[in-house]
């Protein structure tokens, strides 16, 4: 369920700004956003699955706090990220 680590190193290149840059909100999001992608696929096939379901929750409140935080601080930045994730708001 979780990525794998050449697609991580990839979204931190593409989304960081360096390729060793893993900690801007940027990268994080966009780390975030691919796992929540990969347990929602998941959770749509074993609807049982009430942990995995769980964990989605936490990683969707992690993310929403994240990209509050980068709308507060880069306003332009944040719009930017939403329209290359595919992000509704």
């Amino acid at each position: 369920m979780s990525i794998t680590k050449e697609k991580k190193q990839e979204l931190i290149g593409q989304f960081g700004k360096n390729a060793e840059d893993s900690g801007t909100p940027e990268s994080q999001i966009a780390i975030l956003t691919e796992r929540i992608n990969t347990i929602t696929d998941h959770v749509k096939v074993n609807k049982k699955d009430h942990s995995g379901r769980r964990g989605l929750i936490q990683l969707v409140s992690k993310r929403r706090k994240l990209l509050d935080y980068l709308k507060k601080r880069n306003p332009n930045g944040y719009v930017e990220l939403i329209k290359k994730l595919n992000i509704r708001k």
